[in-house]
């Protein structure tokens, strides 16, 4: 699994913009983000490089945001129509479910996406992942993008 960084943000204009401006000014680089919102607060899911995971972590808790650490899969996914329907396929045949997914920002090769899935049940998901081929990065892959 990788390391990924949640962050609550109220829904308001410019607090977005004002989040990511404070981890650019620290020089953290963004790999990925997702973004949902409820009518009050929305959730930002962040991917960034383990050598920055404790620094975009500090600064965010340092600029009074609410956010945590918590592990995810980062699988890959043939770039082609049916590659993620496939992916899909195999979590449901092993009775997973996704909690929640998003693409990668950066490319890691040619024809192959890059999809980050929390999963109700994460390591049966790596297991099951492994045994029918496909490929996750490690912590050490998404570092070196």
């Amino acid at each position: 699994m990788i390391q990924q960084l949640s962050v609550f943000l109220e829904n308001n204009p410019g607090t977005l913009r004002a989040m990511t401006e404070i981890l650019g000014i620290g020089g953290v680089d963004l790999l990925a983000l997702s973004l949902a919102d409820t009518q009050s607060f929305g959730i930002v899911r962040l991917i960034v490089s383990s050598e920055q995971m404790y620094t975009a972590l500090g600064l965010l808790k340092d600029n009074g945001y609410i956010a945590k650490m918590n592990h995810v899969i980062c699988a890959c996914v043939p770039d082609r129509p049916m590659g993620l329907s496939e992916l899909l396929s195999v979590i449901e045949s092993a009775g997973l479910s996704v909690e929640y997914m998003y693409s990668f920002l950066r490319a890691y090769a040619s024809g192959t996406a890059l999809m980050i899935l929390r999963m109700n049940d994460g390591n049966l998901a790596e297991s099951v992942f492994s045994e029918k081929g496909i490929r996750m990065l490690s912590q050490e892959e998404i570092d070196s993008l």
